[in-house]
């Protein structure tokens, strides 16, 4: 049976709630997959990075599933490519903002995914919900937690596949906007999330509740 390691992220950037940790919650209630371990990562440059690497090491999955929030996003984005870069918009929820540094001083300047990124956002867009196929991660966290992961895996020679996925704001997250903004409700996200996870480890025992 595979191992999975199943991520997301603490609030940021002023918000109360954040879809990715909404949903690695979800999984977690729902106990699907089963025996999958799960983790909410902190929006912080100084621990996150350990955090995920002490993950890694700890379990060895077969496959690790990052969430993050990508606000004004209408689809999950399957993120094709970590950089190299922290060049953060916002301060993180420690303050640190940094610009123009790099994440590993002299590693690659890029990592590209192991995972069958195509064959997931394919995998998605068959469920019914929208998918697209992202060629950056950008620079902030998300990002920053991909780079740590693929470099883990390639230094430690682990047998994980990675990839993160970038999913939509929640509706409540848009209730008090005064001009509309996409949103996506977190059954439509798990049902697409579970059609990834199928796509990219085959046998994977999910129930889809979209």
């Amino acid at each position: 049976m595979s191992t999975l390691l199943v991520t997301g992220f603490e609030p940021f950037g002023g918000f109360l709630v954040n879809p990715s940790a909404e949903l690695v919650r979800y999984f977690a209630s729902n106990g699907t997959p089963p025996g999958a371990a799960t983790a909410i990562l902190p929006v912080d440059a100084m621990r996150a990075p350990r955090m995920i690497t002490d993950l890694l090491l700890t379990h060895q999955p077969d496959f690790c599933l990052m969430l993050g929030q990508a606000d004004g996003y209408a689809a999950l984005s399957v993120e094709r490519v970590a950089i190299n870069l922290c060049d953060f918009r916002i301060p993180d929820n420690a303050g640190l903002q940094w610009v123009d540094k790099p994440i590993i001083v002299d590693g690659p300047a890029a990592y590209f995914s192991n995972a069958p990124v195509r064959d997931v956002v394919e995998a998605i867009r068959a469920a019914g919900v929208p998918a697209n196929l992202s060629l950056s991660a950008g620079a902030y966290l998300c990002n920053m937690v991909y780079y740590i992961a693929l470099h883990v895996c390639v230094t430690r020679q682990l047998p994980t596949r990675c990839v993160l996925i970038h999913l939509p704001s929640l509706p409540s997250q848009a209730s008090g906007d005064s001009r509309p903004r996409p949103t996506m409700a977190l059954e439509t996200m798990y049902t697409g999330v579970c059609a990834a996870l199928r796509a990219a480890v085959p046998g994977v025992a999910l129930e889809a509740r979209g």
